[in-house]
């Protein structure tokens, strides 16, 4: 596996049915907060300041979200589907892609960095 320094590199080493997929969340990451563009780990991250607020990657069977801290009752029960062990959001390849929750999760970790309460 190649190493990566841009998310278009990224993107576009991925098989094409995956690439639109990839291209969907970092627009919603980007609708959702101002943050800047990085590769951490070999996978798509966006930081604000110093700081990663998120990182995803697609994988054969879903998008990864990382890491996803806990947050108040509500807010988990909302990702309480997706949920796959305690800082990972897994949501399937052959599910719609639930924009609005990403967007949700994105503030949530931006509240977080912020020392205020999650959404």
């Amino acid at each position: 596996m190649p190493k990566f320094t841009t998310i278009d590199e990224y993107v576009g080493h991925l098989p094409e049915a995956s690439r639109n997929v990839a291209q969907a969340v970092r627009a919603t990451i980007h609708g959702a907060a101002e943050l800047v563009e990085a590769i951490r780990y070999d996978m798509p991250a966006f930081r604000s300041g110093n700081a990663t607020v998120i990182y995803f990657a697609v994988w054969k069977r879903h998008v990864g979200l990382y890491p996803i801290y806990r947050g108040s009752d509500a807010f988990e029960a909302r990702i309480a589907p997706f949920r796959a062990k305690t800082d990972t959001v897994q949501i399937p390849l052959d599910r719609p892609l639930p924009h609005d929750l990403i967007a949700e999760i994105v503030r949530s970790q931006m509240a977080r960095l912020a020392g205020r309460t999650a959404p």
